[in-house]
């Protein structure tokens, strides 16, 4: 099976910029996160509105946070932080929105999925200027976590195409890439690689 790839806007590009890119990386990638907590609901529903007008499809869209921007859009669904809404509540009111979780715990993890959510994103696995100073949780902790559970674990926090397979060999189902992608020189050749990467790797295990 090939593994997921996530890919998620910094908050630090103009919308602009975030259109460009997004359109161009879209075949590459099977779910595209808006984390653009900056923004109003107005102003996210407007970036989701241009983007869908250009050919990105909803069904890869997903909205940080905001469920209610999520299911006005018609986006996919929606990622959740521990400081979100509950998962099982969302899941309850709203079951065709796909809900994920962000989670750097074994038991956060668990109480996702015993809440419902459809995957996880656990990490940071290696160091990465996104959290400055913070130990990454490493492989072992990866692997630990992704043989507890049985929602898909999706790694973030350092991904670069020279560690992908080590992700996936400790469990992962799927990467997840924030600034590796969207501050890229080109992006467009980034998500290119990642997604060969992940084919490769797919077509090794069937």
């Amino acid at each position: 099976m090939v593994g997921e790839f996530h890919v998620i806007s910094t908050g630090q590009q103009s919308n602009e910029r975030l259109i460009e890119v997004i359109t161009h990386i879209h075949p590459y990638v099977d779910a595209i996160h808006l984390r653009e907590k900056q923004k109003t609901a107005k102003e996210l529903a407007a970036l989701i509105s241009v983007l869908i007008a250009k050919g990105v499809p909803a069904e890869k869209i997903m909205i940080n946070d905001r469920v209610d921007v999520a299911v006005v859009c018609g986006a996919a669904g929606v990622q959740l932080a521990y400081h979100s809404l509950n998962v099982k509540a969302v899941k309850e009111h709203f079951p065709s929105l796909r809900v994920g979780c962000s989670v750097h715990s074994l038991e956060e993890a668990q109480e996702a999925e015993r809440d419902g959510a459809d995957y996880c994103l656990y990490g940071h696995i290696f160091p990465t200027d996104c959290k400055a100073g913070l130990a990454p949780r490493g492989l072992f902790e990866l692997e630990v976590v992704a043989k507890q559970i049985h929602i898909p674990v999706i790694a973030i926090g350092g991904i670069r195409p020279n560690n992908v397979e080590k992700v996936l060999q400790a469990g992962a189902k799927g990467i997840a890439v924030m600034s590796g992608v969207f501050l890229a020189d080109d992006p467009v050749a980034e998500a290119r690689l990642f997604a060969g990467i992940l084919k490769k790797w797919g077509r090794k295990n069937e």
